[in-house]
């Protein structure tokens, strides 16, 4: 996995600037600043934290409410927003044992910025020291800057390319083999979670609202949840030998689940009878073993 580092400081005068991110107020005067549509957190934007943590302090800037401004059709997360949080904790090693942070702006604030308006907004009002990006990341007004576009306090890394060549998406015009937040979510569709775990670098979890829902049901070895609960994308309709869920005293559990059209089914070798046998009072999480439908 290649990368090409070329990195020069922003000069700036640095704003107590703050965001809130994750339920948490994050400061990211100073920050080195990641710059992607973290989706997936696959590994390709693990990829762009390792290289902002090099630098300094690593973040991942966010955009929120892009599909209402565009009008796209709503859609469920690769990860749960809930579960952001853990994810970028376990990129700690690979960082400098530093979770990066991920601070939120409005898209709409931003949207009709040129890409210089950009870069001067990242400088002079966020107060960040310097951007990483990946080669064909484009950004500003109609997507019109790319990195030529940075000049000064810009680390620019080659992509990360999926290792799996026989993978096409013909709908998408920027798939030349790269790891790619569609190219996680069309092998979910897939229910092939061997590949979606390279992909991402750790096991996908499905994330369940689990509290004062209707329809959720417990039998003598299984909880049903209607999938209407899920917080994000869940696999293939079928059955997964190999998962893992959280019990309600925080340990990882063997199970299989099935995933029909309408619930997720979490089948258990034995289920207590207590109120919640498995995850906590708000969330039931379950992680996909290698072993796909």
């Amino acid at each position: 996995m290649a990368s090409e580092a070329h990195f020069f400081p922003f000069n700036f005068s640095p704003l107590p600037t703050t965001y809130r991110g994750g339920g948490r107020v994050v400061s990211v005067t100073g920050g080195i600043v990641a710059l992607g549509k973290f989706d997936a957190l696959h590994v390709g934007h693990r990829e762009l934290a390792i290289q902002a943590s090099k630098l300094g302090s690593p973040f991942l800037l966010s955009f929120v409410g892009i599909a209402q401004v565009l009008g796209w059709e709503p859609r469920a997360p690769v990860v749960a927003q809930c579960d952001r949080t853990r994810v970028l904790s376990s990129w700690a090693p690979f960082c400098r044992n530093m979770a990066p942070s991920e601070y939120q702006i409005q898209f709409s604030s931003v949207r009709h910025l040129t890409p210089r308006e950009f870069v001067v907004k990242l400088s002079n009002e966020l107060g960040v020291r310097g951007v990483v990006a990946g080669e064909s990341y484009r950004f500003g007004y109609k997507a019109a800057g790319d990195t030529a576009e940075y000049g000064v306090g810009a680390y620019i890394i080659k992509s990360v390319m999926d290792k799996n060549q026989e993978f096409t998406d013909s709908t998408n015009s920027k798939e030349q083999g790269q790891v790619l937040s569609t190219r996680v979510r069309y092998t979910l569709s897939t229910g092939d979670m061997k590949y979606v775990s390279e992909l991402l670098g750790c096991r996908h979890r499905l994330v369940l609202m689990a509290k004062d829902v209707e329809g959720l049901s417990y039998s003598n070895s299984r909880v049903s949840v209607p999938r209407s609960c899920s917080l994000n994308l869940a696999p293939k309709e079928g059955l997964y030998d190999k998962c893992f869920v959280w019990s309600f005293d925080q340990n990882l559990t063997p199970c299989r689940v099935v995933i029909d059209s309408s619930h997720v089914h979490i089948e258990l070798d034995e289920l207590a009878t207590c109120r919640h046998p498995v995850g906590t009072d708000d969330y039931i999480s379950v992680e996909f073993d290698d072993e796909g439908v």
